[in-house]
């Protein structure tokens, strides 16, 4: 399926008077603020978000998945997926494969039909946190971990296959995220686990090719509660200094115990140049993988704030790459993630808003009530207009969730795949 760029426009007609009042308004008001408003058009309409391909369908708990009608069942109509919501947004250009779900038959037709799409390939990402079927050597009690060396041979064969598929399709990036862990105490010893690892990752870190990148994900518990290998960002940190400089930290929203600031750690890894990727989700106990934006927006504006200083003021670290890392248990997942694109635009626009030179001098003068007004003044404009404007240049939709809805998307796809098409992954 691939949406008329036409049906696209004629839905904007019905909304385009309303448009161009509010974004005058809001430019003129922004114009008088110094703020160079056409720049901040540009850089939202340059930002670009990867979709995972696991995301395309229901998500699932440990009690069980809950299916969503219609669902690609296959690598193409993932792509399509991700086509249908790019056509609409015109922010999510590059799709994240996870391997082994999604390995190609046919390279040149992959390619080929991302292409049509107007689609790249992201980061790829390799999966030792489950048994494949028949497997010489289980998981079970970890990974790149394990005591065992054939185990661990294993999983850095697969992250090394990872890589080659990833340099077929033309991605330059490799993420690792290790469910290695323990449930009970003294079950494994820690300083053991953590030189696995490291020797592990410097193995697949030899692989890589010279333009790639590998990014080291952390979480602080889940499937493991008593310990996990890679718990926190320091140590990720540490782990891709000893692999070398093209080894990151992968920050992820949900992978934080509560009230962590993680402004701050996203200051510190860009001050140190090793930010190399950020995945977008919510939450409100854990690494609940919600919609962006749809439990603390507040929180989401200030991490971006931090972000766009960083990619201001830290030539030093590379522009991160952006991917959405959420679960859709009961809603469309295609409605879920054009939900969480909105409001990643969102943050990302009202931090491109704060006056960094004003907020600095009031940080100089410790005058702390100027600081907090100078960030909420940011924080309280309405940047839709903005977003509308990006997506209109582009050729996307102003509004692109009631357009999916009025094109009748998920019908047309119920319709091609049927009610009982199952998405591969989780």
């Amino acid at each position: 399926m691939k949406i008329d760029r036409q049906k696209i426009e004629e839905a904007n007609k019905r909304s385009l008077d309303s448009h161009i009042n509010s974004y005058n308004y809001l430019a003129d008001y922004l114009t008088k603020k110094d703020i160079e408003v056409d720049k901040v058009i540009t850089k939202l309409a340059e930002f670009q978000v990867a979709i995972p391909s696991w995301a395309l369908g229901a998500g699932g708990t440990r009690f069980g998945r809950f299916g969503f009608q219609g669902e690609p069942a296959t690598l193409e109509q993932k792509i399509d997926d991700v086509g249908a919501i790019h056509a609409l947004t015109q922010t999510a250009g590059a799709i994240s494969l996870h391997i082994p779900w999604d390995v190609p038959t046919d390279y040149t037709a992959i390619i080929e039909r991302a292409q049509s799409q107007d689609i790249l390939f992201d980061a790829v990402n390799s999966n030792t946190f489950q048994d494949q079927k028949d497997p010489a050597e289980s998981y079970r009690f970890g990974s790149l971990s394990h005591i065992d060396e054939a185990v661990r041979k294993q999983a850095v064969a697969h992250n090394t296959e990872v890589i080659e598929i990833g340099n077929r399709l033309g991605s330059k990036s490799l993420t690792v995220w290790l469910a290695d862990g323990a449930s009970f105490p003294g079950q494994t010893n820690f300083q053991t686990a953590l030189e696995q690892t490291q020797k592990s990752l410097g193995e697949i870190y030899a692989s890589l090719p010279d333009d790639w990148k590998l990014f080291i994900e952390y979480k602080p518990y889940e499937p493991n509660f008593y310990s996990t290998v890679i718990q926190d960002w320091g140590t990720s940190f540490m782990l891709a200094n000893e692999c070398g400089e093209k080894a990151y930290t992968l920050v992820d929203l949900g992978h934080h115990l509560p009230n962590t600031n993680i402004e701050q750690i996203v200051s510190t890894l860009m001050l140190k140049g090793k930010l190399g990727g950020f995945h977008f989700n919510d939450s409100k106990y854990g690494d609940d993988d919600l919609t962006v934006g749809s439990v603390k927006p507040y929180a989401l504006f200030l991490i971006f704030n931090a972000l766009v200083y960083g990619m201001e003021n830290n030539p030093q670290n590379p522009y991160p790459a952006w991917m959405i890392d959420a679960s859709h248990n009961i809603k469309d997942p295609l409605e879920d993630i054009i939900q969480s694109l909105e409001a990643i635009q969102e943050a990302y626009a009202k931090a491109l808003l704060v006056d960094q030179k004003a907020l600095n001098e009031a940080q100089q003068a410790h005058d702390v009530v100027k600081c907090q007004e100078i960030l909420q003044d940011a924080y309280r404009t309405d940047v839709r207009p903005l977003l509308e404007k990006a997506r209109l240049q582009r050729g996307g939709a102003l509004h692109p969730l009631n357009t999916y809805r009025s094109l009748k998307i998920r019908e047309q796809l119920v319709s091609e795949r049927g009610a009982d098409s199952v998405a591969t992954g989780l």
